[in-house]
Order: structure tokens, then sequence, then C-alpha cells
């Protein structure tokens, strides 16, 4: 598939998260990859995952457009979303359709901003679709103005600007809608069928939902503290 036809594959669908941190009972490429398949079963049109070895793992047992990251701990930075050229290397060499990073304001290794690290990524690689995983509008219009190929509301509510804000961040994703010219792509705190239709409904060109369909332990303790 061409730059178009994945953008069009994702179009109005559900793109499913597929990750499980070393901490997690779920944390194995194999069982990602099954995550995935059930997803594409499932009527989802494309799988978010994280590290090389889940894509591997995923990208053989289902023809969908991946959303690729690795989550990347540095001790000078915050950023964890694929915070590096060596990330992106990574997933590039893996194949991934589209590769999401932290567009957020706050500075990467090394000192640097996203603009500095992401006028170096779409040099080295002009053809490749990218997403910027935002927290709040001036994020995403910079990220729109650097290149990037979609706009994501992921970090909205997790940067210390933007904490406590309302997850599905609705107010952000319509403004993105109305006020920026690339595909939008909802993502985070989205639990329930209404909770996406309503996000579709505002115009996005796709969600991504994750931990209420692939983290039983988290869905488990939504039901548990419901009850208590």
């Amino acid at each position: 598939m061409d730059n178009k036809e994945i953008l069009e594959k994702i179009k109005g669908g559900l793109i499913v998260s597929c990750q499980a941190l070393e901490t997690e009972p779920l944390y194995d490429s194999y069982i990602m990859s099954k995550m995935a398949w059930a997803a594409y079963l499932g009527g989802a049109v494309g799988i978010r995952a994280n590290t090389v070895v889940d894509i591997k793992a995923i990208k053989e047992r289902v023809d969908l457009p991946v959303i690729g990251i690795i989550k990347q701990v540095y001790p000078d930075s915050d950023v964890y979303i694929t915070p590096t050229m060596k990330e992106v290397d990574a997933l590039v060499d893996v194949g991934c359709e589209i590769i999401a990073v932290d567009a957020t304001n706050r500075l990467r290794p090394n000192g640097k901003t996203f603009e500095e690290f992401f006028k170096e990524v779409r040099s080295k690689y002009p053809n490749q679709l990218f997403m910027a995983d935002t927290s709040c509008f001036d994020e995403g219009k910079l990220a729109e103005e650097l290149g990037c190929d979609l706009i994501g509301t992921t970090m909205a509510g997790y940067t210390p600007y933007t904490k406590g804000t309302p997850l599905p961040d609705y107010t952000l994703m319509s403004r993105y809608v109305n006020d920026l010219n690339s595909p939008v792509i909802a993502e985070g705190g989205i639990w329930s069928p209404d909770e996406l239709k309503k996000a579709i409904d505002l115009g996005v060109h796709s969600a991504v939902v994750g931990t209420a369909i692939t983290r039983p332990m988290d869905i488990t303790k939504r039901f548990v503290n419901a009850i208590k």
C-alpha cells in the first residue's frame, strides 16, 4: 500500500492498541500477535503496537496497517514515545506503515525540542507516514506545520500542563477537525462504544482504543472498583 491507500484503509474505523509492558501479565509478543488477530477478526482497521519484536509478530499474523512506537525511557527527558532517531530508525526497518512520535512541548533526550527532532526525522524519511501524539492544540498546529501526516490526541491529560483534562478530550478532537487540515486520530480515554461513536461523529479520521479492549487487568480493576 502507498501512503494514500494506508490513510484510506484506516479512515472511519477502529485502530486497536495491542501493547503490554514488562510489568504486565500479557507481556509477550506471541500474545500481542493473538490480540491483534482477535482485533482483526472483530473488524479493526489497524493496530497500534510497541517494540520491534511485537510489531514483527503482529505483522506475521495480520495484514493491517500498523502504527508503531517504541517506548524508551531516557534519564534526561520525560518523553518516552519514540523519543530519538534511534527508535525511529528501528520502526522504519521493521516496516511500520505509520510511526507515532511524542509531539509535546517537553524537551527530548539531549535537550532537543520536538521541532528540532522532527525536522531531522522528516529530512531522513521524507516518504514515511508520521503521527504526532499531542496533548494540546498548539502542539498539533506545530506538528502539522512541521509535516506530520496525522495528528493524535494521545497525550491529552498526560502532560503537566494538561493534567486533569476530562477524557476522551472531545474539545481537542473537535478543534483539530475544524482548524487543522491533517487527518485527526482520536486516542486516549475511550472506554465505550458510545464514546468511540461520538469521536467518529466529530469528524476524526479514525480512533485508537487500547486499554478497554486489550488490557484485561485494567478492565477487571474497573469492574471491581465499581462494586467496592
